[in-house]
């Protein structure tokens, strides 16, 4: 038996990380690996704004050659080769009793957030049973070690990056698309996508007193309205919508200018974080891709109880670290908390400013070592023809 079909479950959890995630995976597999592939999506409407090509009112619809279906209809589905459950989402059990009614038992992998912790490598690939039907999940973490699920990376994503940011006609073209706006080289180029934070009209104002030009890329999410509340008690206006400000001025305070981007594609995120010299990114599917830019990054966290994220983000920044050298890593590692602590990142953005040359250089070294790994999407089908060749796996 060899895997030709895989169906993915996927809930809309954080507005658009893990549907993210799953789209991403999804088109992968079917470009790159030949899979037929059916994602199966709780909320359409969201998954919509990510993807422009999805229509809502849709049953069954196929977009970029995967098949997207309403996760109310899996209950009359017939199991596919491989089924992925992202992110512990719970596959309909109707849908899971038809796994086990398959004669060749489908290869469930339940596809687990990404951590930098340590137990994430004993972890990774560990059978859980199923209490009653005969069947075996296996937990598949991503990761940064090779003893780990690796990272999600499309074939060619990294020197497709290197060759846009290689380009200065290609870098002014994208700006003007997507922010109506020139950029000059000599200008920080700063893109801004965060959780509420209460660190952020003070590090606005770091910016705008600063001795150095920024122009700051806001894209949409739950950030935004801090930042035009930040606008709003400095008189300036938005902008306006993307129309409106194709003729008008972007909203500028001091040293700092503000472009208000729509809500952009994947593909052009991706040249958002190649396009810029620093990226402030959340939650996880942003984390990763900041890391295929090759550019410097500042890491919002997803927020948990009781403090669960922070030996996340701890261990994150132990590895990210372990080859920079000092000055750099305690300006990242200060910086780095106090947007976490959502205080003081105005007093800790001047080091940080002036370790970025050095950080460069880091984050394309790391770049560079993570992509001599498999990515993600191979390294999860090798798991899987492994298991079927050996099943006591």
């Amino acid at each position: 038996m060899s895997v030709t079909r895989c169906d993915i479950f996927c809930k809309v959890i954080d507005n658009y990380g893990d549907i993210g995630v799953c789209w991403r995976l999804a088109r992968q597999l079917v470009a790159e690996h030949g899979l037929a592939v059916c994602l199966w999506v709780d909320d359409l409407a969201v998954f919509a704004r990510l993807e422009g090509g999805v229509a809502v009112d849709v049953a069954v619809q196929e977009v970029a050659g995967v098949r997207i279906c309403r996760w109310r209809d899996a209950v009359q589905a017939e199991a596919a080769d491989l089924v992925i459950e992202a992110f512990a989402c719970d596959p309909p059990e109707a849908y899971v009793r038809a796994m086990a009614a398959r004669a060749h038992r489908p290869v469930w992998i339940n596809l687990e957030y990404l951590t930098a912790e340590d137990w994430a490598a004993g972890s990774h690939a560990l059978p859980s049973p199923h209490p009653r039907l005969p069947l075996v999940k296996h937990f598949f973490f991503p990761g940064f070690t090779p003893a780990t699920g690796g990272l999600i990376r499309e074939n060619r994503l990294v020197d497709t990056l290197h060759i846009f940011q290689s380009s200065a006609s290609a870098q002014n073209a994208f700006w003007q698309r997507i922010s109506g706006a020139c950029v000059a080289d000599e200008v920080l180029k700063i893109s801004m996508f965060a959780y509420e934070n209460a660190a952020l009209p003070g590090l606005l104002d770091a910016w705008a007193n600063g001795e150095r030009e920024i122009f700051c890329a806001v894209t949409a999410g739950r950030h935004l309205p801090q930042i035009e509340a930040w606008l709003a008690a400095k008189g300036v206006a938005n902008g306006g919508d993307m129309p409106a400000r194709a003729h008008r001025p972007l909203p500028q305070v001091g040293r700092l200018r503000l472009a208000f981007l729509p809500f952009l594609s994947q593909q052009d995120y991706d040249l958002l974080l190649a396009a810029c010299d620093l990226n402030f990114v959340r939650g996880e599917d942003s984390f990763v891709r900041a890391q295929w830019a090759a550019r410097p990054l500042v890491w919002h966290i997803y927020q948990q109880d009781e403090g669960a994220h922070l030996p996340k983000l701890a261990a994150f920044l132990a590895l990210y670290c372990k080859t920079l050298g000092e000055m750099e890593s305690r300006a990242l590692c200060k910086f780095w908390q106090a947007w976490e602590d959502e205080e003081g990142a105005d007093a800790c953005w001047p080091a940080l400013l002036a370790e970025l040359p050095g950080l460069q250089k880091h984050a394309q070294r790391w770049t560079k070592n993570l992509v001599s790994e498999p990515d993600l999407a191979s390294k999860l089908l090798i798991f899987c023809k492994n298991l079927l060749e050996c099943p006591a796996l």
